[in-house]
């Protein structure tokens, strides 16, 4: 038989036989138990042990305590068990435990027998266990899988702290997997063993080569045959590579396979995300004996200083967001399904790029990125600050080339990071002008120059990455702006400092001082609570218009700078921070959408910035009850501004058929002032000359000027004491307005001065967690030293509610850099002798001791639901009467019963 027809005999049998190939591969997520253990406890006590919780995976003993008002999550010691029935099939297979992710010291114990030790919480291990199994002919016994986990802090695992949650548990899937004796290294961090390089990709041609190291576990030497084909994405060959080897008993060789070229390639893009596989079989000339397949996007890329960045030859504005792994309820013990809607959400706000902060995230993500044509960067957790040990730089290093050799085949990653902000915080003592300081900065220069040295070997054909927060001088000092290829900077100007402008300020500036380096914006964003909204907004009131104010300065920034590669707006979504007080405790406010994937305005500006088809929206869609004061005595409307978002020219606006006109878009935003009715209005926006259309229904709770009007007649008045903004709650359909000065007539407080806190960050109120409520905002603000508030309703029956929280009287609590507060402010001190005031209400003490040091703890929210009767036009009379310190009041209600 003629060798070129063998030949094709043979590769036609790999081909037909080629399903056979693959190893076999299945998750064990079910039916696993779980317990909270002390840290001592030993493998046999566990196993004895009883008061096992039944738990499937991917599992978190986090999901709830890192929400309640207990300051503090479970950082300790889990232990995780199940029962395996491995196949007697599998007897002489390689059997192998894969974790994707299970935070963040773990020990896997099977049958008793330790099988292996893994440290940090982002990365996937893998362990082999055919050792431990115990097979009886047709009958193997099962096998007891025990791992024990801690989520402590640990000085030699990074991170040591961060603006984030670290959840215990196994987050991730966990995979059995078995392989026969010959196969692609399975020992290699994780990873699958084969790796693709391109060498070159144009237009014209593309370059592939595979990499790796084949296995010979059996007892004699093998004679092999790997192939290698590229199909594309109809399943047709369009390269393939045979190569024949020989491999002794016990070796481990490794290979490189450059395939013939790929002519006139289809390239990957993000508006045409092109994926080829590349599928790998060893086999033995008869039957295949291990399989591998990888996705492949041919593209080639570049970075510029002064132009930006260049995908397959063309400028592209890499412009997207920042994402953490965890969704409201459920912690960071996600389905994929939700990591996958994550990269959607982004996807369908236009985006091209994903910063995937800070750390390696689920597989699920850079699949997705893969598929959807999202540009990626993937770091490891060195946040705020170092251990200056070795413990803690050799854990690094692993960490760094685990992340690189488990995402290295995915098309989507262009650059692979490794700081974040490292010098946010200096460890106690240190400061950058003293010795101690000088040396630590050089300790992170040391372990910056390893982490990237490291980079550039296992991967040359990606950009290294450093992320600074706004310290210019403090990294150039450190020599973090010089080591990596690119620099990223985490900005917060006219948030956590300075004005909007200082933004565009300091990107000017690294482009001046740092010519050669370029620049990515990582971070940028403004805390933003749905409920609370201001006409006048102001810099960390955490209302929907300031943040809208802050994006559509800095996106206008950015896009007006070609030397800005990139933008990555802090965050995609809502995140957990348990150490985070403030309006929304225990979470990262600042995002384009809430903490259940809700749109809020920002989101749809970046739309109308960043999608190619016609697209028009509605601003606050949240925002759908709203209050306000009639224009006049006798007017049954209020005039308050909406925003639409569009990539159209112009825009017309419709409320209740009323044609209010159009308006031109200026950057993106058509502003319209709508005079509200009371209850529902239909709002229609029309894109002038396109067929691209939006509604919404608002229902307006419009106040009288006068109470006693006789055309729009009182029900209720909430108010929020020492606050400026209004808040709206959707689910007890109330609306809170903010305080305003008595008018007689009308209603309003009667002396006093807003609650602020000592420095100049905060506007007004507290930025403490208050406890019992999920009002935090409510009762965050207040008036102090008021003498009266009155309310000049209508004879008839009200029921009147008085909230109150102590905020002066508060115990010291942490000072985060990324709370509002800020490191300069001290927590407030106890009144010497404390609070105690009475309230009278039409003369009659109601409330006639109100003390600090009974009825008012500190940081606690109180409410007294009081009846109340006005009589004889004199309406509400509500006195404040001090009797030690001042007297306060944080919100009021007024409800008319009849």
């Amino acid at each position: 038989m003629p060798k070129q027809l063998l030949s094709c005999l043979l590769l036609a049998l790999l081909l037909a036989t080629s399903a056979k190939a693959q190893r076999i591969t299945q998750s064990i997520n079910a039916n696993w138990l779980f317990r909270k253990d002390a840290p001592q406890s030993t493998v046999a006590s566990v196993s004895a042990a009883t008061g096992w919780e039944k738990v499937n995976l991917p599992h978190t003993w986090n999901a709830a305590d890192v929400l309640d008002d207990e300051p503090g999550y479970y950082r300790g010691t889990g232990w995780y068990r199940k029962d395996l029935q491995v196949p007697a099939a599998w007897q002489q297979q390689r059997v192998y435990l894969y974790f994707e992710g299970a935070n963040q010291e773990a020990e896997v114990y099977v049958n008793g027998q330790l099988a292996g030790r893994h440290a940090g919480g982002y990365t996937a291990f893998s362990f082999p266990v055919s050792q431990f199994l115990q097979f009886d002919g047709a009958n193997p016994a099962p096998a007891q899988v025990l791992v024990k986990l801690s989520n402590r802090h640990n000085p030699d695992i990074p991170p040591l702290s961060a603006d984030f949650t670290f959840f215990g548990g196994i987050y991730r899937d966990v995979y059995l997997v078995a392989a026969s004796p010959v196969h692609f290294d399975l020992d290699n961090y994780a990873s699958n063993g084969t790796f693709l390089t391109m060498p070159t990709v144009s237009q014209d041609a593309a370059e592939v080569v595979l990499s790796g190291a084949l296995r010979n576990e059996s007892a004699t030497s093998r004679k092999l045959t790997l192939l290698t084909q590229v199909l594309d994405a109809a399943g047709n060959t369009v390269t393939r590579q045979q190569t024949s080897l020989t491999l002794k008993a016990g070796e481990n060789r490794s290979f490189r396979q450059a395939l013939p070229r790929l002519k006139q390639p289809h390239l990957w893009s993000p508006t045409d995300p092109y994926l080829y596989r590349v599928v790998s079989t060893i086999s033995d000339g008869k039957t295949p004996l291990d399989e591998v397949t990888n996705p492949l996007g041919l593209r080639w890329f570049r970075f510029d200083a002064a132009q930006g960045f260049f995908l397959n030859g063309q400028p592209l504005k890499l412009i997207g967001t920042n994402r953490h792994q965890d969704v409201a309820g459920l912690g960071n013990a996600l389905p994929d399904a939700l990591h996958e809607k994550d990269v959607l959400l982004l996807k369908q706000l236009g985006g091209n790029f994903l910063r995937i902060s800070h750390y390696p995230q689920d597989p699920a993500v850079l699949q997705a990125c893969d598929r959807l044509g999202i540009l990626a960067s993937v770091e490891i957790p060195v946040v705020n600050a170092i251990t200056d040990s070795e413990g803690f730089f050799q854990n690094c290093r692993t960490m760094q080339t685990e992340m690189i050799r488990q995402g290295f085949n995915h098309p989507s990653v262009i650059i692979w990071a490794y700081m974040n902000e490292v010098l946010l915080r200096l460890p106690e003592g240190i400061r950058r002008d003293n010795e101690p300081g000088r040396a630590y900065l050089k300790k992170v220069n040391q372990l910056a120059q390893q982490l990237d040295d490291l980079t550039r070997r296992e991967d040359p054909a990606r950009y290294t990455m450093c992320v600074n927060h706004g310290a210019f001088e403090l990294y150039q000092e450190a020599g973090l702006t010089k080591i990596p290829q690119l620099v990223g900077w985490n900005l917060y100007q006219g948030w956590y400092s300075g004005q909007l402008q200082g933004f565009a300020d300091y990107l000017d500036r690294h482009h001046r001082e740092l010519p050669d380096k370029p620049l990515l914006v990582t971070e940028y964003g403004a805390d933003s609570d749905e409920r609370l909204h201001s006409f006048q907004p102001r810099r960390f009131d955490k209302t929907t218009e300031y943040a809208n104010a802050y994006h559509q300065f800095y996106l206008k920034a950015i896009l007006a700078r070609p030397f800005v590669a990139g933008s990555m707006v802090w965050n995609l979504a809502e995140f957990s921070s348990e150490t985070r007080q403030e309006a929304n405790p225990h979470l990262n406010t600042k995002s384009l959408l809430t903490a259940d994937r809700q749109p809020k305005d920002a989101y749809y500006f970046y739309q109308a910035h960043l999608l190619k088809t016609p697209f028009l929206r509605i601003g606050s869609r949240g925002w759908n009850l709203r209050s306000g004061a009639a224009a006049g005595s006798d007017s049954l409307f209020c005039r308050q501004p909406v925003e639409i978002y569009t990539n159209q020219p112009a825009v017309r606006l419709l409320v209740n058929g009323r044609d209010l006109g159009t308006k031109t878009a200026e950057f993106g935003v058509a502003r319209f002032n709508v005079p509200f009715g009371n209850g529902w209005n239909r709002i229609r926006a029309q894109a002038a000359g396109q067929a691209v259309e939006d509604q919404a229904d608002i229902e307006f709770q419009l106040l009288p000027t006068s109470l006693t009007s006789a055309k729009l007649p009182f029900t209720e008045l909430n108010v929020s004491l020492g606050d400026a903004r209004t808040f709206s709650d959707a689910l007890l359909h109330q609306v809170w307005v903010p305080e305003q000065e008595y008018v007689p007539g009308g209603w309003g407080y009667v002396g006093g001065t807003v609650y602020k806190l000592h420095g100049e960050r905060l506007p007004y109120g507290s930025d403490r967690d208050i406890l019992g409520t999920s009002y935090d905002a409510l009762y965050e603000t207040q008036r102090v030293g008021l003498t009266q508030f009155r309310v000049d309703v209508p004879d008839g029956e009200y029921e009147v509610t008085l909230h109150f929280a102590e905020l002066e009287a508060a115990p010291a609590a942490e000072q985060l850099v990324y709370n509002l507060a800020g490191t300069g402010a001290t927590a407030t001190a106890a009144a010497k002798n404390g609070r105690s005031f009475s309230v009278l209400a039409n003369g009659v003490a109601i409330l006639p001791n109100l003390s600090t040091g009974t009825t008012l703890p500190p940081l606690q929210a109180v409410s007294f639901k009081i009846p109340v009767s006005a009589r004889g036009g004199r309406g509400i009379i509500l006195d404040f009467q001090p009797q030690t310190g001042e007297t306060i009041l944080n919100g009021l209600q007024v409800r008319r019963l009849y």
